[in-house]
């Protein structure tokens, strides 16, 4: 059978992963591996794509994905065919003499060494969150899966010459998608002196998969333990000490929202990094797991690189294992001869033998074993959170297949009512009368002080008449952020990009393409800058191409103008038609740009679907604030220097000589040599031509 046929409800059994290269390796990363359980929870409203229930989490497939996929009937709980528990390590922890360390092992850095620190998580588990409570930089927080998709650094609060740098949230460290790659090479190339490794608590079984890959790399880390508050609302508990025992490393409890255990986080890892304490495991094969396959392979493989591997400077362990997945940069670091690299194949065809199983698969399958064993004797959890059962109750209705898509354009159409009608209008003509109150009383001044008409008519007419114009649009573009902002942080735009998925599928694009087409109904500028959250280079490309085509807030007074002078009855139905045909264009231009430029299948909808949450006030703020201060950074800084060039060019001939008559300036000569192009349109006229010129 194929995942693909199940019905909603339907708990199967993964027999098989098919597919190749990322999106395979994807999969497994994801957790669909053999012998793992997943449950059919729905179909989007349109039939594709699905949501599934795998490890804990549920995760989004589209139906041509899942056809990979070979399932069998479930018909008990698999368990793991291994018995033994791993055994204790020593680790760095607070001790009964409140140490942190073993006084023995300790390597400390000279007391004034900075201190680096990469912060490491999943999406979705308050990466970023946690980034704002350790240096109080504000950072995009959100539950759209891809919110951080640069690293950005600061110092620790009240802690002198440190610096953690916020990560992409990802799920491996298998180099398939540039968040992975970023991660890696920041880790292998910059060598943080220590890595803070955030950890849904609510779902541990599923971020514990990144965290045996993190300490495969041998550098000292502490694991934060975040949603502690949730865990223990949902009558659940972890238990700490021997969690800690089992891995070998630091484990704090936190509650990054609420700001809980920051400190005591801050203290281990300080102390680690300072200290230099390694993880105290890097070894999860047991080797009476399945006859011990996969720990031979692996030592094995450790004795062959050892030597290759010191000279490379990837750590011995991490190198191992991603040899065996076949990670082909791994492979070309360890500059192995040809008879060392035939002999690296043995050992993995024998170990894929012996194991009954694929190589990548039964690296997964060894992740995800020890993970196993471990939850069981640290985790207490109900199957489905208090958070959980409300996304299941919100999602009957909007992800419902009668109630999604009219729900979807019911809160649009409010939010786009309350944005240009109601609130940021009034905001709006707010600061216009600021803007036109404050060029009166500068133009007042000016004259009485009798400043020379150049600089004059540069202030007022430059200045305030061209960048106060563009800044008039502001409010509104703040307000279209907050609604957004509001969203995001809900997790609502990641059902949106589920419910949407197959609709812009049809036209080369994945689901995750909605929030900055969204976006663009405000200002084209920060859609797309929001691009950069797409997996993929060509759906951002693609995505970018499209945007212009929805009407941003820019284009209202233009379309209000044209309306009234040509269609003075019928406003209402014009205005909303401009905006359906740029959509309509949009979607002619994606089809064509599909066939002609943009060749192939967008990108799988592998995506988790995290749980509703009540967005924080302070974390919306936070977003705003971001938002628009990049957007005042990034288009109002080239809007004033454009105006001030258009000023000049329009004030001056071309003897520098301020002029009254703009038929002798400068603009006027240049758009007069390109009038005749515009022509045959009947736009022959210099001023027509000028204004296409400077709009563009």
């Amino acid at each position: 059978m194929k995942l693909d046929q199940q019905k909603i409800g339907k708990t199967v059994t993964v027999v098989e992963v098919g597919g190749q290269g990322a999106l395979r390796q994807h999969f497994l990363d994801m957790g669909v591996i053999p012998g793992a359980a997943m449950t059919v929870v729905k179909l989007a409203p349109m039939g594709d794509p699905m949501e599934l229930r795998v490890q804990s989490y549920n995760l989004t497939l589209r139906k041509d994905d899942a056809r990979l996929i070979k399932v069998e009937n479930l018909e008990v709980q698999p368990e793991s065919a291994a018995t033994s528990s791993p055994a204790m390590v020593e680790h760095p922890g607070l001790g009964e003499e409140g140490k942190y360390h073993v006084k023995r092992d300790e390597h400390p850095l000279f007391d004034d060494e900075k201190l680096t620190f990469a912060l490491v998580g999943n999406q979705n588990c308050g990466k970023t969150t946690l980034f704002n409570q350790l240096t109080g930089s504000n950072q995009h927080v959100g539950n759209f899966p891809g919110v951080t998709v640069e690293g950005k650094s600061g110092a620790i609060r009240n802690k002198k010459n440190t610096e953690v740098t916020d990560l992409p949230g990802i799920y491996s460290l298998s180099p398939y998608s540039s968040e992975e790659v970023i991660t890696r090479n920041f880790i292998l190339d910059s060598k943080p002196k220590g890595i803070i490794n955030i950890v849904d608590a609510t779902n541990i079984e599923r971020n514990l998969y990144l965290t045996m890959q993190l300490m495969e790399l041998g550098v000292p880390m502490v694991l934060a333990l975040n949603m502690m508050d949730e865990v223990r609302g949902n009558g659940g508990s972890v238990r700490i000490n021997q969690l800690e025992g089992l891995l070998g490393i630091p484990v704090v409890p936190i509650s990054a929202a609420k700001g809980e255990g920051i400190e005591e986080l801050v203290s281990h890892a300080i102390h680690v990094a300072h200290y230099q304490e390694k993880p105290g495991r890097m070894d999860f094969c047991d080797k009476n797991d399945h006859g011990g396959a996969v720990h031979r392979c692996l030592h094995g493989i450790m004795d062959l690189i050892e030597d290759h591997a010191d000279g490379s400077g990837i750590p011995l362990r991490f190198a191992a294992t991603k040899l065996v997945e076949g990670d082909s940069s791994v492979l070309e670091a360890m500059k192995l001869a040809e008879n060392e690299k035939k002999m690296l194949e043995h050992i993995i065809v024998q170990m894929e033998k012996e194991r009954g199983m694929d190589r990548t698969a039964a690296i997964a399958d060894m992740r995800f074993s020890f993970i196993r064993k471990v939850a069981a004797q640290t985790v207490t959890k109900p199957s489905l959170t208090k958070e959980q059962k409300r996304s299941e109750k919100v999602d009957r209705i909007l992800t419902g297949k009668y109630t999604a898509i009219p729900l979807f354009i019911s809160i649009m159409g409010l939010i786009f009512y309350l944005t240009f009608n109601v609130i940021g209008a009034w905001l709006q003509r707010l600061l216009e009368i600021g803007i036109e109150t404050l060029s009166g009383k500068v133009e007042g001044a000016l004259v009485m002080w009798g400043v020379n008409d150049a600089i004059r008519s540069l202030v007022i007419d430059g200045i305030f008449g061209g960048v106060g114009s563009v800044l008039s649009f502001f409010p509104i573009i703040v307000t279209l952020f907050f609604f957004l902002s509001m969203l995001e942080d809900t997790g609502y735009m990641a059902r949106v990009a589920f419910v949407m998925d197959k609709a812009l599928r049809k036209i080369g694009l994945s689901g995750r393409s909605i929030v900055p087409m969204l976006i663009g109904f405000g200002c084209t500028v920060p859609a797309v800058m929001a691009t950069r959250t797409l997996s993929s280079s060509r759906d951002r490309r693609m995505t970018i191409l499209l945007t212009p085509f929805m009407s941003c807030s820019a284009k209202l007074p233009i379309y209000g103008f044209f309306v009234s002078a040509f269609f003075p009855g019928h406003g209402a139905l014009i205005m909303i038609s401009l905006y359906v045909l740029g959509m309509l264009l949009a979607v002619i231009t994606a089809l064509v740009s599909k066939k002609l430029v943009f060749k192939g299948e967008a990108v799988p909808f592998v995506m988790e679907m995290p749980s509703y949450r009540m967005p924080s006030p302070r974390s919306v703020m936070m977003l705003l604030w971001d938002k628009a201060k990049d957007f005042l950074e990034r288009a109002f800084s080239i809007i004033f220097l454009a105006t001030i060039a258009i000023w000049s060019l329009q004030s001056f001939d071309f003897h520098l000589n301020l002029i009254e008559d703009s038929s002798l300036s400068i603009l006027s000569r240049i758009a007069g040599f390109i009038a005749p192009m515009f022509s045959p349109l009947g736009f022959g006229d210099w001023r027509i031509a000028a204004a296409l010129f400077t709009g563009f």
